[in-house]
C-alpha cells in the first residue's frame, strides 16, 4: 500500500497582529432606557455598561470586519495574499449563504484563501483562535486571519429588557502564524446544548415563513440563568486552560474574558483565584457586549491604555449562546 504524504507545520504558533473596529456611534444608557422602563443607574449597577458602540445603518458586519482585518494584517507585517485561511466568527451576517468569510477574503485581496464562518456566538473568537492554531501547526496554512465581528444592533428589540440594551457593534481581528516559541496554549472548549434556550433567536426563519404576522426575529436571553452559568461554570474551564498551558494563575498577567457583564467578570476573577497583580479587561464599560468581537476589542484596549504589554501572558475565555465556551492562554502581540 502506498503511504500518503502528510503535511507538518511549525511546532508553535503566536498572534502576529491585532486590529479592531468599533461602531461609529457611542450610545449612552439614557438613549435606551425609555422603551425598557429602566434607568442609567440600573443598567450601570446590573451590567457595568455606561455606553455601547453601535454602527451606522449603512455599515455592515463585513465593513467592520474589513477595517479590523486590514489593521491586523498590517501589524503582522504581511500582505493579504499571504493569508491562507480566513475564519469569520459571527452570528449577525444577514445571509444563510454565502458565508461572510469568502466575501471578506475577496475584499482584502486574500483570494484564494480558504474561508468559512463560525457560528459560536460569544465564544466564536476563541473557537477561531483554536482552529487557526491547529491549521498552522498541521501545515494546512501558514497564516490564518481570525475575525470576530457582530452588528447586533440589527437584531435587537428596543423594548426587550433581557439583552437588547447590552449589545454593541464591532469587529476584532488577529493574524496567527508560526513561531519559534509557544504563543498560544491548548484550547479548552465545549458545549451544553441543554441550555440552548437560554440565549436564542425569538423565532426560526421557517416560523416566519409560515406565519407572516410574526415580527422580524430578535435576540432574547434568560438573564439569571445565564449569569449563574457563566459566573460559576466558566471558572473551571479557565483553570483547565491555565493548567493545559503549563502555567499557574500567578503566571497570568492579564485576564480577558468575554465582555458580557461586569458582575460576571468580577465573580469569575474570584472563582479562578487570580492574584491582585492581574489586569482584568473591562472594555464592556464603554463598548458594551459585542459578542464574538469582545475579546479582541478588550485586548486592544488594555494594550492601548498601557495596562498590558507585548509578551504578557493573557488568559482569554469566551462563552455564550449554544451554550458554548472556549478558553486559551496566549502571549499578547
Amino acid at each position: 500500500m502506498t503511504a500518503l504524504t502528510v503535511r507538518r507545520g511549525p511546532e508553535f504558533t503566536r498572534i502576529l497582529g491585532l486590529g479592531v473596529a468599533r461602531g461609529e456611534n457611542a450610545v449612552p444608557n439614557e438613549d435606551l432606557i425609555a422603551p425598557i422602563d429602566s434607568s442609567d443607574e440600573w443598567i450601570r449597577k446590573m451590567t457595568g455598561i455606561v455606553t455601547r458602540v453601535r454602527a451606522d445603518k449603512d455599515t455592515s458586519v463585513i465593513d467592520l470586519s474589513e477595517r479590523a482585518a486590514r489593521d491586523a494584517i498590517a501589524q503582522a507585517g504581511i500582505e493579504p495574499s499571504e493569508i491562507d485561511a480566513v475564519i469569520l466568527s459571527t452570528i449577525s451576517f444577514p445571509h444563510i449563504t454565502p458565508g461572510g468569510a469568502p466575501v471578506l477574503a475577496d475584499r482584502l485581496g486574500a483570494t484564494p484563501a480558504a474561508a468559512y464562518d463560525i457560528s459560536a456566538a460569544c465564544a466564536g473568537y476563541c473557537y477561531g483562535v483554536g482552529q487557526a492554531d491547529a491549521l498552522v501547526r498541521s501545515g494546512a496554512a501558514r497564516n490564518v486571519l481570525v475575525v470576530g465581528a457582530e452588528k447586533l444592533s440589527d437584531f435587537v428589540d428596543p423594548a426587550d429588557r433581557s439583552i437588547s440594551y447590552l449589545l454593541g457593534d464591532a469587529a476584532g481581528a488577529v493574524v496567527i502564524g508560526g513561531s519559534d516559541t509557544a504563543g498560544i496554549g491548548p484550547t479548552v472548549w465545549g458545549s451544553d446544548g441543554g441550555g440552548a434556550e437560554l440565549i436564542r433567536q425569538t423565532d426560526s426563519w421557517l416560523d416566519i415563513r409560515d406565519n407572516r404576522d410574526l415580527p422580524f426575529p430578535t435576540l432574547r436571553q434568560e438573564g439569571p440563568s445565564v449569569f449563574k452559568w457563566a459566573s460559576f461554570k466558566m471558572a473551571p474551564v479557565a483553570l483547565q486552560a491555565i493548567e493545559a498551558a503549563g502555567v499557574t494563575p500567578d503566571d497570568i498577567d492579564v485576564f480577558i474574558p468575554h465582555q458580557a457583564n461586569i458582575r460576571i467578570i468580577d465573580q469569575m476573577v474570584k472563582q479562578i483565584g487570580l492574584p491582585e497583580h492581574v489586569t482584568v479587561a473591562k472594555d464592556i464599560v464603554d463598548s458594551g457586549n459585542t459578542s464574538a468581537a469582545s475579546i479582541p476589542l478588550a485586548t486592544e484596549r488594555v494594550l492601548r491604555d498601557g495596562d498590558a504589554k507585548s509578551g504578557d501572558l493573557a488568559l482569554q475565555i469566551g462563552f455564550g449562546a449554544g451554550l458554548v465556551y472556549a478558553a486559551q492562554v496566549v502571549v499578547l502581540p
